[in-house]
């Protein structure tokens, strides 16, 4: 096996965190031009993929996909991988998903409440003592059963920061990366 440049290795790590993903994309990650990214791009032994109608790439042998999608309920923290990874945003950042989670068109800035994998709203904690206050604000309505999970996701993000957790459903008032 020859060497590959640390471009090359870049692009393969980038691929295997974040992919399918564009040059474009990669270049934008990594503050780079398309241009250059594009020529790294075909350097590489990659598999073409559609992801909603545009083409885009993943490391050769990467190409098993789940067929299920998403169902359940998370609440993501800042900058966490699965939200500032995501391309093309607009998927998993629908409509006023857009307009409220992002900063700037830029992801990880709010941490994000998901349903199905869709990024349905943000949320806030705020510590007092040993109380981890919880604030989520939904982007719709949420049923009983999301509801519950989003009691159970409180619960968990209580337990990872030995705090006792309180929940409240209404509008986030800080800005982003508060």
């Amino acid at each position: 096996m020859t060497d590959l440049s640390w471009a090359q290795v870049s692009v393969r790590r980038y691929l295997y965190a974040y992919g399918p993903a564009a040059p474009a994309q990669f270049a934008k990650w990594l503050s780079a031009t398309e241009r250059w990214a594009t020529g790294v791009f075909k350097s590489l032994d990659l598999a073409e993929v559609t992801v909603a109608g545009q083409r885009a790439w993943v490391a050769a042998g990467d190409t098993d996909f789940p067929d299920d999608q998403p169902s359940e309920l998370r609440i993501l923290p800042y900058f966490d991988a699965y939200a500032v990874g995501c391309h093309p945003r607009e998927q998993l950042f629908p409509g006023a998903a857009a307009e409220r989670a992002l900063a700037g068109g830029q992801a990880g800035n709010y941490p994000v409440l998901l349903v199905d994998g869709t990024v349905a709203g943000v949320w806030h904690q705020r510590r007092s003592g040993r109380t981890i206050h919880i604030t989520v604000e939904p982007l719709g309505a949420l049923g009983t059963g999301h509801r519950r999970a989003l009691e159970e996701e409180a619960e968990r993000v209580g337990v990872i920061l030995e705090a006792k957790p309180t929940l409240t459903i209404g509008t986030v008032s800080v800005g982003p990366h508060a």
